[in-house]
């Protein structure tokens, strides 16, 4: 009798570039993932469900909601400290103190304070993760200090030899189609407006970093409107 697969069940919406990695064999289960800016959970599913070490972090207290109930469903044994409501570059910063009095995460009258501050939580931890997933994340950057500060606080959870994915939008393929707003800010064709990186600066930020690359940086450009660049970076020491 033959039994079919579910792939919007096991996989949710990954992103493509997220499952590639998947069959390359990078991400193998037991590995402790972080997702940084992980919006409701869209590439968790497949985690979640396949033993994976989970944690979150994303400003949207109903974000956050959203993937405890589904990590709570996926992943019970998790405990719901894995997905915290806060900053991206907040992740390097020390943890406040915990506020026992404050109330749960999506209760009237209280937002999540204690779960940020959680002094035991790995996310928090220098070198405490295998992997780090920034999808979609970076290009809504302020200005490159704020970009910078964004890389190097996901850096700075990533173990020795962890691998630090991410998809960001670029000016790669689409030199003459953007229109310069002010430092690395532009306008794209779609009308939106997005911190852009280039080729030259991926290589800098990398040889800054100290990582090596683990294959070429790769850009999609979308019918002349944004391209998207998959970067993939190696954590040396």
């Amino acid at each position: 009798m033959e039994t079919r697969v579910d792939l919007q069940e096991w996989f949710g919406g990954i992103d493509i570039y997220i499952f590639d990695q998947l069959l390359k064999g990078r991400f193998v289960p037991g590995m402790r993932v972080l997702d940084a800016g992980c919006g409701s959970g869209r590439n968790l599913v497949y985690f979640l469900r396949s033993g994976y070490e989970v944690f979150g972090v994303d400003e949207s207290e109903a974000a956050i909601a959203q993937v405890r109930r589904m990590a709570t469903a996926l992943a019970p044994h998790l405990p719901a400290e894995n997905f915290c409501v806060g900053s991206v570059e907040g992740l390097s910063r020390e943890p406040e103190p915990v506020n026992r009095e404050q109330k749960p995460l999506g209760t009237a009258g209280g937002t999540d304070k204690t779960v940020g501050g959680n002094q035991q939580s790995p996310i928090r931890n220098p070198q405490s993760v295998d992997v780090v997933l920034s999808s979609a994340v970076l290009h809504f950057a302020r200005d490159e200090p704020h970009w910078q500060a964004m890389v190097s606080a996901m850096w700075s959870v990533l173990k020795p030899g962890g691998i630090f994915f991410a998809r960001l939008a670029s000016t790669i393929g689409m030199e003459n189609r953007v229109r310069l707003i002010d430092g690395r800010r532009y306008q794209l064709p779609d009308g939106s407006d997005r911190f852009l990186v280039d080729e030259v600066m991926l290589h800098r930020v990398t040889a800054e970093l100290g990582g090596e690359f683990v294959e070429p940086i790769k850009t999609t450009v979308v019918e002349n409107m944004r391209a998207m660049t998959t970067w993939v970076i190696r954590k040396n020491c």
